[in-house]
């Protein structure tokens, strides 16, 4: 699945995030959009995986925040 949480303010710490999801989810990614605007994911966490490893990090989000975006996988990889 691929995530994002739009960003108000101050940009999170990535590597707290980063260090929560990989807990969960060894292979996800992550990445500020190229405005800053938005925190992108990608994980096969659900999205209650997603907002708890965001807590754990330290970031407020609400799961009506969380925007879950249409895959984007090719199916080349074989995942």
């Amino acid at each position: 699945m691929e995530f994002s949480l739009p960003l108000i303010g101050q940009a999170p710490d990535l590597i707290e995030i980063e260090r929560a999801l990989t807990a969960t989810d060894p292979a996800a990614l992550l990445d500020l959009s190229g405005d800053g605007g938005s925190l992108r994911i990608s994980t096969v966490a659900s999205d209650r995986e997603v907002i708890a490893c965001l807590h754990a990090a330290g970031v407020p989000a609400r799961e009506d925040e969380l925007r879950r975006l249409p895959s984007v996988c090719c199916g080349g990889c074989g995942g």
